[in-house]
């Protein structure tokens, strides 16, 4: 997956904004600035740099995620076009 978003996104950056540990959950809201190169979530940017954050919850099992659930503000993005 992530070989995929930094083909897609060559300068593919985060910066961690918020980090809750429960386990076996981490809790994370991250923030992005950067460029894709086509189309992002169903939005052709084609190069246009956008800024959004992501809230993304994490659980692990035997030190290895198991389950991500994850939400990334997408009206922030089209805003941006």
């Amino acid at each position: 997956m992530l070989e995929r978003d930094f083909d897609e996104i060559p300068d593919l950056y985060f910066s961690i904004k918020m980090l809750i540990s429960d386990p076996p959950y981490i809790a994370a809201r991250l923030g992005f600035d950067c460029t894709p190169k086509g189309t992002f979530l169903g939005l052709h940017v084609s190069g246009k740099r956008v800024s959004f954050t992501e809230n993304v919850f994490y659980e692990f099992r035997s030190e290895k995620i198991r389950e991500v659930w994850s939400v990334i503000d997408k009206a922030v993005i089209e805003a941006q076009l």
